[in-house]
């Protein structure tokens, strides 16, 4: 037997990269996807605009908006698309510099690949400074209470800052914190309770905070009231209607008489339903369900106003928002589940009809009902306020802010190469050239605006050297100043995040040193291996 015959142990179509060749290519896809967003960041950063198969726009310069909207195919570089994601879910802000910062890391890793420096000594390097870089960020953190109404909306104006609107940015400042205190349950917050409502036309400064539910419905009988004051609110998550048999039924009628018995006695069931909503006091009907054309009839007599078909999640807002009960059976029901709100009001403009449900006391689910001129103009404003909201409930949770403006970076980083000094070895090396990482963050912000990067990273670490821990630089003067009190404010969850999501990716991709890809005869990929696990 020929002992240097071939095994093949795989399909002829299959593709595979081993050892260098694998990580430089990892490497490249995570840099790419990177590179892609870091014109983004900041407030001088640009847009992106995509534009999908069937001609559909986006105009963003959100981080994770742009990377889902991306067709991504490279198994690493939708790792890289991963992290953004959960960033966005953990916090709401700060995608752009979570990715930016594992495209860094690796970027930065290749140089001590270069130098024959292991990959497992690599990655060894970046989890001491990642944790390490988590304790000094909570030691530079400043404490910031609830009650500190400008501090919060500072931070609200920092995250929105960029995405288009700057001038209107203190009345978003004080919708986003005013909804995020008012949600607040107890040290819980679930931004889920705030709804957001879009609705195209007028101005984005007309955009205003709705103490109550604003919501996709009209009235279901054009002789119902427009409006109703003082609304006492019945919540129904069952139909008012007569239930249909659940098994073929037949009914024998003989004469004339009997059909209209029959039809009579449907009738006498339906008043005597609306009879007992009138008597309770209810003048308003949320209905998840179908409402019948002869109970249509006997509410809008009795001058009730009643919408169908309401979403379950608008049903469970509206309850939350009113203080009323969701009812399942109308024989037990009575005026301790009703919500209330100081008005009940149909709105219509050329585009839809809208049910506004206002003045609701101590609600917890409000509306942030957002104008504009443009389906564009509304989601990236939507996705301005979504980012504020995230940072300030995250201020909220844990209560700890840091300088923004690449400040927290350079202070990071100065403590990173003095903490590097007393290891011994060469993982010594991988954490400056996570040092080094960090400082990309500003060196990019100058970028963006139009300033010399070394400039600005040569000023920058100079003042840091001299103690002043919060200068940063402040795009609005284009100066290196104090941050903090210029009142560019970040959470610490933020950065924490980015610094945890990037390391962790980065380190998975470094340790990468074999991918194997089959496709079958239709050229789509069925098999992925990384180290020998799919």
């Amino acid at each position: 037997m020929n002992d240097k015959q071939p095994v093949y142990i795989l399909p002829e179509s299959s593709q595979r990269l081993v050892g260098s060749d694998a990580q430089r290519n990892n490497i490249l896809a995570a840099r790419i996807v990177a590179d892609t967003i870091k014109t983004t960041l900041g407030p001088k950063g640009m847009d992106k605009m995509l534009v999908d198969s069937s001609g559909d726009v986006v105009v963003t310069n959100d981080g994770v908006t742009i990377l889902e909207e991306m067709e991504i195919d490279h198994p690493a570089a939708k790792m890289m698309v991963e992290i953004a994601r959960t960033q966005e879910n953990e916090v709401g802000d700060g995608t752009t510099t979570a990715v930016m910062l594992a495209g860094k890391l690796l970027e930065n890793a290749e140089k001590l690949l270069d130098k024959r420096i292991h990959p497992t000594i690599i990655t060894h390097g970046y989890n001491l400074a990642a944790e390490k870089s988590i304790n000094i960020l909570k030691s530079l953190a400043s404490r910031v209470t609830t009650d500190d109404e400008v501090t919060l909306k500072q931070v609200a104006m920092t995250s929105m800052t960029g995405k288009g609107v700057e001038n209107v940015k203190e009345k978003f400042a004080e919708i986003i914190v005013s909804s995020v205190k008012q949600i607040e349950d107890y040290g819980k917050i679930n931004l889920d309770h705030i709804k957001i409502e879009k609705i195209k036309g007028e101005r984005i400064k007309d955009t205003e905070l709705i103490s109550g539910i604003v919501f996709d419905a009209e009235k279901i009988n054009m002789d119902m009231p427009v409006k109703i004051d003082n609304a006492k609110i019945a919540l129904f998550d069952f139909p008012l209607e007569l239930k249909n048999p659940e098994i073929e039924t037949k009914i024998n009628v003989s004469t004339p008489e009997q059909l209209q018995s029959f039809i009579d006695s449907e009738e006498r069931i339906l008043k005597a339903m609306i009879l007992k909503i009138k008597t309770s006091g209810a003048n308003v009907i949320f209905c998840q369900k179908g409402i019948d054309d002869i109970a249509q009839y006997y509410l809008t007599k009795a001058g009730i106003y009643s919408c169908r078909r309401v979403s379950k999640g608008d049903l469970e807002k509206l309850a939350m928002a009113t203080g009323g009960k969701i009812i399942s059976n109308l024989n037990e029901f009575n005026s301790n589940d009703f919500g209330s709100a100081k008005s009940v009001e149909e709105i219509q403009d050329k585009h839809k009809s809208m049910t506004y449900v206002r003045g609701c006391i101590n609600p917890k689910a409000i509306t942030i009902l957002i104008r504009g001129g443009s389906d564009h103009v509304l989601d990236e404003t939507e996705r301005a306020i979504k980012d504020g909201l995230g940072d300030v409930a995250a201020v909220l949770k844990d209560g700890m802010i840091v300088a923004g403006g690449g400040a927290i970076e350079i202070e990071l980083a100065k403590k990173l190469r003095e903490f590097s000094q007393g290891l011994s070895g060469r993982e010594q090396l991988a954490v400056e050239e996570f040092a080094n990482a960090l400082e990309s963050i500003p060196i990019t912000l100058a970028e963006n605006a139009g300033l010399d990067p070394i400039d600005i990273l040569t000023e920058l670490k100079s003042r840091h050297d001299e103690g002043k821990k919060d200068f940063g630089l402040n795009l609005f003067t284009n100066k290196v100043e104090n941050t903090k009190e210029a009142g560019i404010i970040e959470p610490l969850k933020v950065k924490t995040q980015a610094i945890s999501s990037a390391s962790e990716v980065a380190t998975m991709i470094l340790r990468i040193d074999d991918v194997i890809s089959s496709r079958d005869s239709s050229n789509k990929k069925v098999k992925s291996g990384f180290n020998g696990y799919d």
